[in-house]
């Protein structure tokens, strides 16, 4: 076993644990990233001026909470 240790010693390592927060953060972002995909879906398939509207505000708002999201997810990772 320890000459087994020594050829592969990345064996006993084990990654770090998940932090929960980044965890939570990495969810919202795929959450965001498929209403935005719907958002866009339903902006390409409106035909009435109001409509068209509500989906360009939401799509705003989508992007703005999108961005917040992938900051956070910056700062956790010290990137940011």
């Amino acid at each position: 076993m320890a000459q087994t240790a020594r050829i592969f010693p990345f064996l006993r390592r084990q990654s770090p644990p998940e932090n929960p927060e980044r965890t939570q953060l990495m969810e919202s972002l795929a959450h965001t990233r498929m209403l935005l995909n719907q958002a866009y879906s339903g902006f390409n398939n409106a035909g009435d001026g109001d409509l068209i509207e509500s989906y360009v505000y939401e799509i705003n708002a989508l992007h703005a909470r999108y961005n917040y999201l992938l900051r956070r997810v910056k700062e956790l990772e010290g990137t940011g």
